[in-house]
């Protein structure tokens, strides 16, 4: 089989072929102003326009117009196309002049087929770029006359090479080109897609596929220093798969913002940035339906529970962009509301927010907010979720996160809240612990709400790439230290997303949530921690075990060797979102059945009796499995030694 470049280029040469013959046809017949042409000039044009349409095509190999890619015609394309036909006209006149002194011949017929060369071939490839949807390219002239001039590269320059060949690529080889103080010069591509081999882009020439990295770096005497990582519509596998290549060829990576950012335009796609563990995660990320999600949110009240926590800061970053009426900002912590609240004012030009600081375990408070405020929709991100923590401290698990709750859907439905929507946690799914005990009984008191006028939703997620009750930014924090990085258990797996993913379906959950559903995102397969954990020492630039230790500390208090998404009385249905699951139980609770439960738990808080809130937990929540061996509510050196 023929290259991949003489497949396509053979069909372009071609088509150059054709505008250049017309060029010089069209020169002939604008010179004569559209009249017949004399005999002599008719000998001339037939005579040599073949000899004179094979130079230019000569002068177009020399400069590689046949392996550009159309839709991603550049300045650089277009100073090539210039070149050419000046350097073909040049040795045209030269050769005429050294022939026949230009005896019969019209010199204003070679400037008109100059000038027609460069126009139709440079146009047919800026038209066939502004019609696949590239956009209008950035023609400026001081570039333009920049690139006929050509312009050294000063030697400090690094060089890369650039993974992807398709538009993110190109939209970052335009803005390295832009920004000259950038210090990069890319000296080849690597793409996988078998169709752009032996092409270029911007000049750069598609060397193979990430396969040939190695090779291809073995046969160069100038060293390279780094590939640029340009697959934001990659799957995660890809992304694994070219840092893997990266490592064993000894290079240092960067990536480029995800295409969400890029569109939000707080980022150009020239703000290169580390390869993170996001970027490895083993599954799509979840697409939300933005116009229903607006359809609920835009011109409407809003509160979020929790707002200055990871997930309800970032439920506030997202809500903003639907230009509610209003944000209603509730935290109990002053600094993380004083940081969410100059973000969204300073930093997202967003003013219609109010920061509410308080705790919705303060029923006057709480009432107050809602009177005054008035919200349409409620997103209840307040919770405690330390697992560890809360097993020392039970009774706050308890008052915060199941008795506040319960006291927030009665004050939002007293008041005409129209849709409450409710975070939960893998954790709750078969509870081992406090935490998951509490968030599970959550989950069922909303369902004890069902048939009433305020629309309902949970949604179970699992670990948050990130967060603050994440495992990352320990590990960041050991690894920063030299190690080691703990790890429970060799065979301990979670499911992760990351907190912009989280909050997408969160939004999406209220878009579709009507009586109570609990919404699951289909979330792909597990990952095991250890391996979690090599692969942030390997993004640190270590080698796991031989750099860092991993350090196996065993399985603390509470805490499960695996999470589930899905319980055995849970049946998983799809939802109208291809990537969400809804939640069919067996049998739900009916309203007021909890009544007694939450008389006796707020007294059990009220006692601290850690003994009795297991107990009424359990019966609660049947499927919660307290680990035998925890010390619940023994808040001491040596109990929080075991919850390390």
């Amino acid at each position: 089989m023929p290259p991949n470049h003489t497949r396509i280029g053979v069909p372009l040469m071609a088509v150059d072929a054709l505008l250049a013959a017309v060029a010089y046809g069209l020169a002939y017949l604008v010179r004569f102003e559209g009249g017949p042409l004399p005999a002599e000039q008719w000998t001339n044009l037939l005579a040599f326009i073949l000899p004179f349409t094979a130079l230019k095509l000569l002068f177009f190999r020399l400069f590689n117009l046949h392996r550009g890619m159309w839709r991603f015609t550049s300045v650089h394309d277009l100073a090539a196309v210039a070149k050419a036909a000046t350097l073909a006209s040049l040795v045209m006149l030269a050769a005429l002049l050294i022939a026949q002194r230009f005896h019969g011949f019209s010199r204003s017929v070679f400037l008109l087929d100059w000038l027609f060369t460069m126009l139709l071939v440079g146009g047919v490839r800026v038209i066939v770029r502004i019609a696949t949807g590239m956009g209008r390219p950035d023609l400026s002239t001081d570039r333009f006359v920049r690139l006929l001039r050509g312009r050294r590269h000063p030697a400090a320059r690094r060089r890369c090479l650039l993974f992807g060949a398709g538009t993110a690529a190109e939209s970052l080889l335009r803005d390295l080109e832009e920004r000259s103080g950038t210090g990069v010069e890319v000296v080849a591509i690597f793409d996988d897609d078998h169709a752009t081999q032996g092409l270029r882009l911007h000049g750069v020439p598609v060397e193979g596929t990430l396969d040939d990295v190695e090779a291809w770096l073995a046969a160069q005497r100038l060293p390279v220093q780094e590939a640029l990582i340009a697959l934001p519509e990659a799957a995660p596998e890809a992304m694994r798969r070219a840092v893997a290549v990266c490592e064993r060829a000894g290079l240092g990576y960067r990536t480029i913002p995800s295409l969400r950012e890029i569109a939000s335009g707080h980022v150009s796609v020239s703000a290169l940035r580390e390869v993170d563990y996001r970027d490895l995660l083993p599954r799509e990320t979840a697409r939300p339906e933005r116009e229903r999600i607006a359809a609920y949110l835009t011109g409407k009240r809003v509160l979020v529970t929790g707002a200055g926590g990871s997930i309800g800061s970032e439920l506030c970053r997202q809500i903003a962009h639907f230009e509610p009426a209003s944000l209603l900002l509730v935290e109990m912590d002053e600094s993380s509301l004083y940081t969410i609240s100059m973000e969204l004012e300073h930093e997202r030009g967003f003013a219609a927010h109010v920061p509410l600081l308080g705790t919705l375990a303060d029923r006057d408070w709480t009432e107050w907010v809602f009177a005054k405020h008035a919200p349409h929709v409620v997103f209840h991100a307040a919770a405690y979720k330390h697992v560890p923590m809360l097993e020392l401290h039970p009774w706050q698990a308890v008052t915060n996160n199941v008795l506040a709750t319960e006291m927030l859907l009665d004050i939002a439905d007293e008041h005409g809240v129209e849709r409450t929507i409710i975070v939960s946690t893998d954790k709750a799914v078969n509870p081992a612990n406090v935490m998951g005990a509490t968030k599970r009984l959550t989950e069922r008191l909303m369902q004890c709400r069902r048939g009433g006028a305020m629309k309902l939703a949970a949604v179970r997620f699992g670990n948050v790439l990130g967060s603050s009750g994440s495992v990352i930014p320990l590990f960041r924090r050991q690894i920063a230290h030299g190690g080691p990085v703990t790890v429970t258990h060799p065979d301990m797996t979670r499911f992760f997303m990351t907190v912009e993913e989280a909050c997408l379906l969160i939004l999406q959950a209220g878009a579709m949530g009507r009586d109570a559903e609990i919404f699951v995102l289909n979330m792909g397969n597990p990952v095991k921690i250890i391996d979690l954990a090599r692969d942030l020492i390997r993004l640190s630039g270590k080698e796991p075990d031989a750099d860092v230790e991993i350090r196996i500390t065993g399985l603390r208090p509470g805490e499960k060797l695996t999470e589930e998404l899905i319980s055995a009385e849970e049946h998983a249905t799809p939802s109208e979102h291809e990537q969400i699951l809804v939640l069919e139980e067996q049998s739900c609770p009916t309203a007021g059945a909890y009544a007694e439960t939450l008389r006796a738990l707020a007294e059990a808080s009220s006692r601290r009796d850690a003994a009795a809130l297991c107990s009424l937990l359990a019966q609660a929540v049947p499927e919660y499995r307290p680990n035998a061996s925890a010390s619940v509510g023994e808040a001491t050196p040596e109990s929080h030694a075991k919850n390390k």
